[in-house]
């Protein structure tokens, strides 16, 4: 069975653990000795072993279903999407640039300004590895800017059915998609995630729209097989995928507000389906399973994610001295030190770095070419946007330049008649 972010039992002990202390988290994050002892190595990347598919799977999430076919691997786009220094495999830093932390046991992860779209470091940055949770990202996007938010929901026997991370949707509980959105982006609940998908025309419908979202990103090097992230025939991300995702997240408000939510409370469900009122299950408190959270001075918030293959996925955000960076991990583990305590390491790490640092863009926000495919060929724009009213401003000085010539040709012209004259 495939378990994802953090279990309901889990989730209500940071609740309760926030309820008793300051609620002020600015702590700093235990050093690896806390943790573990045992010996690690940071995995070799620098062959690109994970250019065009995530490692061999451990088990059999992943077989097709009776009929189908292993999809192919996507294709790698050329040049890199962001720059031709992201195709490289191994550590990808700037000129100058000290060494990074040595106790990072994530095959894959990126450093990004959340503003600027600028990549400030990166390890395997285009490498596909498989997103467990955080591909509920683009779930969350595509609900958030699709459904009615107070449009209420009635949980079904499927939603608690559904394998892997539950929040604790009953049949019967009436929820409203805020709510869903809530057990969804704080909780990682695969049972919100496939309430919210039966609104998208099921699961197939969910994740060809995600699919759709992707490419309008220029997340080249995402496939999405399930809503929820759980392993699924060609799934696959990449850290640099992941973090213009969670960059274009965090654009829509309400976004923004639950990966920053420490707890709600959430609703119960009844005994019996027929009587929505008879709440034998009462309601309880939903906490964040991000515990980067609560530990890490400015952090604004992010998802988790694990599955038996993909391992530990992270992506997360944080502010220092008016700048945000936001940090993704893939493949990871929990040694040397746990993935939300390795992402802590890599934010102090590239916050020191000088501001003009840079080794890469995210794609545009708001610049993406009407095909997608076009990046396969060429790259996608920057993240600058050109200044306002500047469209089309290159051919605007040409007419101007050759407006001029003529103006000064026919002055010339005059004056050499009337000196004629004059003789």
């Amino acid at each position: 069975m495939k378990i994802q972010g953090t279990s309901l039992l889990t989730a209500l002990c940071v609740g309760a653990a926030v309820l008793a202390g300051s609620g002020a988290a600015v702590a700093q994050p235990a050093p690896p000795s806390s943790v573990t002892s045992t010996p690690f190595t940071t995995p070799d990347t620098d062959r690109c072993p994970q250019q065009t598919t995530p490692p061999a799977a451990v088990d059999s999430s992943e077989v097709p279903a009776p009929g189908s076919t292993t999809p192919t691997p996507l294709a790698v786009p050329t040049p890199a999407v962001g720059g031709t220094r992201l195709a490289e495999c191994g550590l990808v830093l700037p000129n100058g640039a000290p060494a990074v932390p040595q106790d990072i046991s994530s095959t894959a992860w990126l450093v990004s300004d959340l503003d600027t779209g600028a990549v400030l470091a990166a390890k395997d940055p285009h490498g596909r590895y498989r997103p467990a949770s955080t591909i509920k990202v683009l779930l969350a996007i595509v609900a958030l800017r699709t459904l009615n938010l107070d449009t209420v929901v009635t949980g079904t026997q499927a939603d608690a059915n559904v394998d892997g991370t539950r929040v604790g949707i009953g049949p019967g509980g009436r929820y409203t998609n805020r709510q869903l959105m809530q057990a969804l982006i704080m909780a990682s609940g695969n049972d919100a995630a496939h309430a919210i998908a039966a609104q998208l025309g099921g699961d197939d419908g969910a994740v060809a729209k995600m699919n759709e979202l992707a490419k309008s990103l220029y997340l080249l090097d995402t496939r999405v097989a399930t809503p929820s992230g759980l392993d699924g025939p060609g799934m696959s991300t990449s850290a640099y995928d992941l973090a213009a995702a969670f960059r274009e997240a965090m654009t829509i408000p309400l976004f923004a507000e639950l990966v920053h939510t420490e707890q709600v409370d959430f609703p119960g469900y009844p005994k019996d389906p027929e009587i929505p009122d008879d709440q034998d299950h009462p309601g309880f408190v939903i906490a964040n399973d991000n515990h980067l959270l609560y530990n890490y001075e400015g952090a604004i918030g992010g998802k988790t994610g694990f599955t038996d293959d993909s391992r530990h996925t992270f992506v997360a955000a944080a502010e220092r001295d008016g700048r945000r960076l936001c940090i993704t991990l893939l493949a990871g583990e929990v040694k040397p030190i746990r993935p939300w305590q390795q992402a802590a390491r890599l934010l102090d790490y590239a916050f020191a770095l000088p501001r003009t640092a840079e080794v890469g863009d995210l794609p545009s926000r708001n610049g993406h070419a009407p095909d997608p495919t076009a990046a396969l060929a060429s790259p996608p724009p920057k993240h600058e946007a050109a200044p306002e009213g500047d469209s089309g401003g290159s051919g605007l000085r040409t007419v101007l330049l050759a407006a001029g010539i003529l103006a000064v040709l026919a002055l010339v012209l005059y004056v050499h008649r009337l000196t004629s004259r004059r003789r």
